[in-house]
């Protein structure tokens, strides 16, 4: 059996996976992890648009290269297309969604509520975030809610998995199953504690992390050294965050502007010395990929490219990370072909069938 069937349900791209033993979820993320594949992620730029069309089309580019895509919720504060609605428009297509979830705009009630209605629409995977304060976005006259925290959130969730409870006490008639994760950030100060925090994401529930952009690959193996002598690689799965850079402007830019990402000197030096800057950043990010692939404890990346999206499969295909795995592509499933001959014919062709004609057809 393939590994593409085992990750498809028989009767439908849009049905949950059969439960396996010792997972949490029904997703194909996690199925990945626990065979000890190297996993690839990414995120889906979230469209100022209702078109569905706007999602499929951005979820094209990575099919076929990436075992799950993170849905995201308005990060840094500004509106887009909500998470939730990302994540239904995704499942229904097939595609793995990890679900984004801050605890900036909504409060443990409307949360608790996304979290099984995500979990119904067929979202296996969560990603818990505290997430940026409104002055970072284009609205901040709005009002932050913070009613939990990444923490908070990380409990919550696992109480409404594990226990089968809201945070009142009242029992759940069906628990939702999913495979939780979190972020953390090795490169932000206080170093030394970032890996005890990772070890306190852990307790609260995180079972996958994805890591801020990796720039410095020394600092981010000095971090992993330290996870791996507190045992947190046992316990949970690690996926370092890289990504291209479009120039040395840009860079430069981040590095001001972005909270938390580390990019040195050497890097920007890198990409002011290319004759084609965007090219290089893409290099850039193979080059770290494969540094950071041979580090032990690392289980997989992600992939951040936001409006360089075309540049992903490049990425994964040319750093060999895969090892000639095809982690799950959307194909036209036999209905929709069906469908799509009938219209054909009718559009095409001068022969008129009758409706019986047409069922026998179909069977």
């Amino acid at each position: 059996m393939t590994s593409r069937q085992r990750d498809e349900h028989p009767d439908g791209i849009d049905r949950p996976l059969d439960p396996q033993p010792g997972h949490s979820s029904r997703g194909r993320l996690e199925r990945v992890l626990r065979r000890g594949e190297f996993a690839v992620t990414t995120e889906l730029n979230p469209p100022d648009s209702a078109d569905p069309e706007d999602v499929y089309n951005r979820a094209k580019v990575f099919d076929g290269w990436v075992d799950a895509i993170n849905a995201v919720d308005a990060s840094g504060a500004n509106c887009h297309m909500s998470s939730v609605g990302i994540c239904a428009l995704l499942t229904r297509m097939g595609y793995a969604p990890i679900m984004q979830i801050a605890c900036r705009d909504k409060n443990r009630i409307a949360i608790q509520g996304d979290v099984l209605g995500g979990a119904a629409m067929g979202v296996a995977n969560m990603l818990c975030l505290t997430g940026d304060g409104v002055q970072a976005g284009d609205q901040p006259g709005a009002k932050p809610v913070f009613d939990l925290d990444c923490m908070s959130l990380l409990e919550t969730i696992r109480i409404m998995r594990d226990n089968g409870k809201f945070l009142s006490g009242r029992k759940l008639t069906t628990p939702p199953q999913v495979f939780l994760g979190a972020a953390i950030n090795p490169f932000a100060p206080p170093f030394d504690f970032r890996p005890y925090r990772l070890g306190k994401k852990i307790a609260a529930g995180a079972q996958f992390v994805q890591s801020q952009y990796c720039f410095d690959v020394p600092m981010f193996r000095n971090y992993m050294q330290r996870v791996r002598d507190l045992g947190y690689t046992e316990q949970c799965f690690i996926l370092c965050g890289v990504g291209p850079l479009a120039s040395a402007k840009t860079a430069k830019w981040i590095r001001s502007n972005v909270p938390g990402i580390h990019i040195p000197d050497a890097i920007i030096k890198r990409l002011e010395g290319a004759q084609d800057q965007k090219k290089e950043g893409k290099q850039l990010a193979i080059d770290i990929i494969n540094e950071v692939k041979e580090i032990p404890g690392v289980s997989g990346i992600h992939v951040m490219a936001y409006r360089q999206e075309e540049y992903v499969a490049e990425i994964v295909d040319e750093s060999g990370v895969l090892k000639g795995r095809r982690p799950w592509k959307r194909e036209m499933r036999s209905d929709d072909q069906l469908v799509a001959d009938r219209l054909d014919h009718i559009l095409h062709d001068d022969i008129v069938e009758t409706q019986s004609d047409l069922v026998k057809t179909a069977h």
